[in-house]
């Protein structure tokens, strides 16, 4: 089988993607009233990352995401760990999953990171936000992959999609 003919499979896997066994139309409806919905709800960041590796670029919801859960990091030893995690994996050059960032942006990092705070990585994140926002977020609401999910929804009689 194709990837193109099973990436619906892939999506409601819900072993391999923790997705429970129904997503509502009026969830995927709700992502093309604005990215931040996309992000904020509760499989929009899932299903978005699985586009966007269709595109060579979940890196960026990834570290987006990662950022999220940073902020809300209260111990500094747990801090400084995923600080240093976070700049390995995507901010240093030649990181793994390096993001697109630019110059100012990365050298305030490389900066802060020996003791990092809380904010330490909100000005990447919001690059990174804007990225998505304006770039991938539009290709993502014309793309076969969400349309194909909003009409397999709309087309089932309860609005929702069960494994």
């Amino acid at each position: 089988m194709s990837p193109n003919t099973c990436w619906l499979c892939k999506i409601f896997r819900a072993e391999e993607n923790g997705i429970s066994s129904k997503l509502s139309l009026e969830e995927v409806l709700q992502w093309s009233q604005s990215f931040e919905n996309l992000v904020t709800s509760k499989y929009g960041p899932m299903i978005y990352k699985t586009y966007l590796k269709t595109e060579h670029s979940d890196e960026n919801i990834e570290f987006w995401l990662a950022c999220e859960a940073y902020k809300k990091i209260t111990s500094q030893r747990k801090r400084i760990s995923m600080a240093r995690k976070l700049f390995t994996s995507y901010i240093q050059p030649q990181a793994p999953n390096e993001i697109n960032i630019d110059s100012p942006a990365r050298k305030a990092i490389i900066r802060n990171i020996q003791e990092p705070t809380q904010s330490c990585f909100d000005e990447a994140q919001r690059i990174i936000y804007r990225h998505m926002e304006r770039d991938s977020y539009p290709r993502f609401l014309e793309s076969q992959f969400y349309q194909k999910l909003k009409r397999s929804l709309q087309t089932n009689g309860n609005n929702s999609m069960v494994n």
